[in-house]
């Protein structure tokens, strides 16, 4: 009987090459990574980025390898679940003007890759959320590895949960209405700190 269960992914090293009828080709991971993300402006690969930042600055275990269908994005070593947003006025397409700021907060069906089950009712998972904005405004010299063009903005998922406005997203105006913009190094203390008040809002105790 066929064992079609999870598939444990292992982390790569980049010089794994293709391989065709036994022999190693010339072409590696690394070619097929520079290939295909080289691009850190478009769209889909500077969310995945910008989830690399927020682990980077949070101490997550970047030697396991990222959980495409988890419930939340990202799980610190204290156990802080975060949901990782980001945006930026500045794409690698051409551009009549600046794009307009605004980030997704839907609740959402999670489902769960050890058991295969999904969620009964579509909700928020994690507990902090984490919007990353890459604010940087001009197309010549913005770089996305800068984290100085980057800012960041933390809030208490109970928070976004009570919010009277649109519960399917969140404008930079609106956003900036409940929380200032952080830069990378406070990004740790400030997860932690709206980790904290997110229990405090759903009557946990602290300890």
């Amino acid at each position: 009987m066929r064992n079609l269960d999870k598939v444990q992914a292992t982390l790569k090293r980049g010089n794994e090459t293709l391989i065709h009828n036994g022999i190693n080709l010339e072409y590696s991971l690394l070619d097929f990574w520079r290939w295909s993300v080289s691009d850190l402006l478009s769209n889909a690969t500077r969310g995945r980025f910008a989830e690399f930042i927020v682990a980077s600055a949070t101490g997550v275990n970047l030697h396991e390898v990222r959980d495409e269908w988890a419930a939340f994005d990202l799980i610190t070593p204290s156990g802080i679940k975060i949901e990782v947003k980001s945006a930026a006025y500045i794409q690698s397409w051409f551009q009549k003007v600046l794009s307009s700021i605004k980030f997704s907060i839907k609740t959402a069906l999670t489902w769960n890759s050890e058991t295969n089950m999904q969620s009964a009712l579509p909700l928020r998972s994690a507990d902090v959320y984490v919007f990353c904005l890459l604010h940087h405004e001009n197309k010549q010299t913005c770089d996305p590895l800068n984290l100085n063009h980057w800012e960041f903005y933390v809030i208490a998922t109970e928070e976004l949960n009570r919010r009277p406005g649109s519960q399917h997203s969140i404008t930079i105006n609106s956003l900036r209405s409940m929380a200032d913009p952080i830069n990378y190094s406070l990004l740790a203390n400030e997860i932690d700190r709206m980790n904290k008040k997110n229990s405090c809002m759903r009557g946990e105790h602290i300890l």
